[in-house]
């Protein structure tokens, strides 16, 4: 097993995805695809793809020749059929890839919100592993604006108040989270370490005190996920 992370910016790396990997000895590639140096993976020598976040719109891909090329990574991999994880970004990336509407929602979700599970995503082996207590919702961290329509052959897994597709996953081998199942502590803080709105504080607060479980959760999904 090799695994390939595409990284959107320097600040948003794969978190606990890579405390995952690294204990279980599993072999993993980061591509920062916004590097012009980067060197060009071949799709070939790698099981599985992830895809972390980035502030990017994926509705200005235009203007972006790195966003291109990182499509067509996406496409190959779901060409290939191996298992494709995306995060916040990533998965707007990969509703993208498959030819749904990216587009601004309306209004940011920025902290730590409760999501529900529908049925499919309690019925679901990989993503069920993230409800509390084994109910119907889940609690995530998400900084987020844009949304996206669900994919055609997809499945919802997740919906909220504000934004109806929270996560999907399309076909048994790719799934899209509009959340961060990777956050830890750290790099929230790292993120919002300029913050001047007065919340921050309180943010930094809560995550200390939802990180144990909410790690044992995660780890939890990576196991199922890095199983197919």
């Amino acid at each position: 097993m090799s695994v390939l992370i595409i990284k959107n910016v320097a600040s948003e790396g794969p978190g606990t995805i890579a405390d995952y990997l690294e204990n279980k000895g599993i072999k993993y590639t980061i591509l920062e695809i916004y590097d012009c140096n980067m060197e060009v993976p071949d799709v070939r020598d790698y099981s599985h793809l992830v895809i972390m976040g980035g502030p990017a719109a994926v509705y200005d891909i235009d203007d972006s020749s790195n966003m291109h090329f990182e499509t067509a990574i996406i496409r190959a991999f779901l060409l290939s059929k191996k298992p494709v994880l995306g995060i916040c970004l990533g998965a707007q990336m990969i509703a993208n890839a498959l030819k749904a509407e990216v587009y601004y929602g309306g209004s940011a979700e920025v902290g730590w919100y409760n999501v529900d599970l529908t049925q499919e995503g309690m019925d679901d082996p990989v993503f069920s592993t993230i409800a509390v207590n084994n109910e119907p919702y889940a609690e995530v961290f998400q900084w987020h604006g844009d949304t996206f329509k669900l994919p055609k052959n997809s499945v919802r897994l997740s919906s909220s108040e504000v934004y109806e597709n929270q996560a999907f996953r399309y076909k048994d081998n790719v799934y899209a989270l509009q959340f961060h199942i990777e956050v830890k502590p750290e790099m929230i803080k790292e993120w919002f370490v300029n913050d001047n709105s007065g919340k921050s504080e309180e943010m930094f607060k809560k995550s200390e005190e939802v990180s144990p479980e909410y790690n044992k959760r995660a780890m939890a999904f990576y196991d199922k996920f890095f199983s197919i």
